[in-house]
Order: structure tokens, then sequence, then C-alpha cells
């Protein structure tokens, strides 16, 4: 919505428009992509960085997505280790 004077924007949304959930949950989507990383690269590192942004995104900023963000840090963090002793025992 704009003024009439300058159409210079108001600052307010219309009735159905969406909040803006992507800016609310960064912590969450950089605790996933750190989760999935860490499957493949360096488990111990992303795994545990991923998982200490997620429990700080649902535990301080109460961000949606943070719980499973959670699960797929911890199963990064897990199945990177595990793939790991596979990959190093053959």
């Amino acid at each position: 919505m704009t003024t009439r004077y300058g159409n210079q924007p108001t600052g307010q949304r219309s009735h159905g428009a969406p909040a803006g959930a992507a800016a609310d949950n960064v912590m969450s989507i950089i605790a996933i992509v750190m989760g999935v990383v860490a499957l493949l690269f360096l488990p111990i590192v992303f795994g545990v960085i991923g998982l200490a942004l997620a429990i700080i995104a649902k535990a301080v900023r109460n961000e949606r997505l943070a719980v499973p963000a959670i699960v797929v840090a911890a199963v990064g963090l897990v199945g990177g280790m595990i793939l790991g002793v596979i990959v190093a025992g053959s």
C-alpha cells in the first residue's frame, strides 16, 4: 500500500499478505544445511554446529523450523559418523 503523496510505502500489509516467514527461520535453515553437509564432510564439526544452531533457534528464538532442524542436524551428525566408520573400515 502506498500513500497518495509521493508513492511512499506505508509499512502496512494487506489482510492476506504473508508475514515474511523465511526471515524468521534463518538459524533453522542454516542448521538444516549444516546437518546435510555433516552427512558427508566433517560430521563432528558441522553436525555439532548445526545442532547448536538448531537448539538456539528452538530455545531462544522459537523458530517454526527448529524441531526439523534439530532432527536433520542430529541425523547428519550420527549418520556422518557411521558413514565415516564404514568408509574407513573398508
